[in-house]
């Protein structure tokens, strides 16, 4: 790497640079695709969530974060969802991916994003930046036949359009918060607009739930999203779905490992799920705590060392308290019973991974067994998910 490699702000006169970057990467798109991928990148450039790094007047590396909200205990908190990572290939293993996210980084921070989250082509350099694994996005495949006997006849759904964008938002805030939901993400309006638009989707809408699907092939259809704040709304929005088992015979969904259609079809999912993991970090640690929610029940107070040397802002000596469905981080002096963790230690900690197996795996150290429980018992909760893929 030279004294000549600086980081930039991406613009618009960059963007052939990204592009080609981008196809050395992940291959060729298709002209459509060009044209929607440049619509979406002058919106990040133009709110500066668009970083590259250039080698004299080229740039060689470029990332991008989405501005979105994310569930945590039930509770929405702002998320920097980092998409579009790209390296070209004679710069690759010179430390130019890790200056460029380490740019992206202090750009979230700067934005105001308590939390980053991505999908890793490799662990490898995103764990050396502070990011840990947080939770997975499930995709499960149903026999069509069987989710058509599921009823919910009693259920009054229609046809779904543009126009309903903001109640399908609200549906999904509604149920997210009443489940204490952790992972899932939330879509700006003019994006679900543009889903209900698409004539290859297909979306339908209940009082309290709704879905969007669409054909995966031939002979499969894909769920993208189903929400339901009730059994029966349940029932008669995956029932329509199957609907078509005459030609569908299999529906593919992205779920929560622990919906309730797991309990109500009487064939078992397929057994070969699709997993793919996302991994969460702390862009900013009191306001990240601050915004969770927590149990009501759980009540924590804990002396807590964070090092963190890429956002120096998180390193120090912290009192963790929870009370009431609420936690706060707040400067401390250090204690001799000081549990310390990094920043994937932290991530991780957040996610609801067990402190048992932060320690086993060296990502958390120090504190007092005895308290060990009291800390899983506050940041536990149902297992953190996504929805989507970005």
């Amino acid at each position: 790497m030279t004294d000549a490699l600086r980081l930039v702000d991406i613009t618009e006169d960059h963007l052939d640079d990204v592009l080609r970057i981008r196809r050395q990467s992940f291959g060729a798109m298709a002209s459509g695709d060009r044209e929607e991928w440049r619509k979406y990148s002058v919106r990040f450039l133009e709110d500066g969530r668009y970083v590259g790094v250039a080698d004299g007047d080229e740039v060689v590396a470029a990332a991008r974060f989405w501005d979105y909200e994310q569930w945590w205990g039930g509770r929405r908190i702002p998320l920097a969802g980092v998409a579009g990572v790209v390296v070209s290939p004679e710069y690759r293993g010179r430390g130019v991916g890790s200056k460029l996210m380490r740019g992206l980084l202090r750009r979230g921070v700067e934005k105001g994003f308590p939390l980053s989250a991505l999908y890793p082509a490799t662990t490898v350099i995103y764990r050396h930046l502070g990011y840990e694994l947080g939770g997975s996005r499930y995709r499960f495949s149903f026999q069509s036949a069987d989710l058509r006997r599921l009823g919910g006849k009693d259920v009054s759904i229609r046809r779904a359009g543009p126009d309903d964008a903001a109640r399908f938002l609200e549906v999904a805030c509604r149920v997210n918060e009443s489940r204490r939901s952790n992972g899932p993400l939330i879509w700006p309006v003019d994006e679900i607009e543009e889903w209900l638009a698409d004539d290859d989707n297909t979306a339908f809408l209940a009082e309290d739930g709704f879905v969007l699907y669409h054909w995966a092939n031939d002979e499969e259809l894909s769920i993208e999203e189903l929400i339901a704040g009730s059994e029966q709304t349940a029932r008669a929005l995956w029932a329509t779905v199957g609907s078509g088992s005459s030609i569908s015979k299999t529906v593919h969904a992205y779920l929560p490992p622990g919906d309730p259609i797991h309990f109500m079809v009487e064939i078992e999912a397929a057994k070969a799920a699709e997993i793919q993991r996302w991994m969460l970090r702390l862009l900013d640690a009191p306001a990240a705590i601050a915004d969770r929610g927590f149990a009501d029940s759980a009540v924590l107070d804990l002396d807590l060392r964070i090092d963190d040397p890429d956002i120096p802002a998180n390193s120090n000596d912290w009192h963790l308290s929870v009370a009431d469905g609420s936690g706060q981080l707040t400067k401390a002096r250090a204690s001799g019973d000081t549990l310390r963790v990094g920043p994937r230690g932290l991530a991780a900690l957040y996610a609801g991974t067990s402190l048992v197996a932060l320690r086993g795996a060296g990502l958390a150290a120090g504190g007092s067994l005895a308290s060990d429980a009291a800390v899983d018992a506050a940041f536990a909760g149902s297992a953190s998910y996504m929805l989507d893929y970005f």
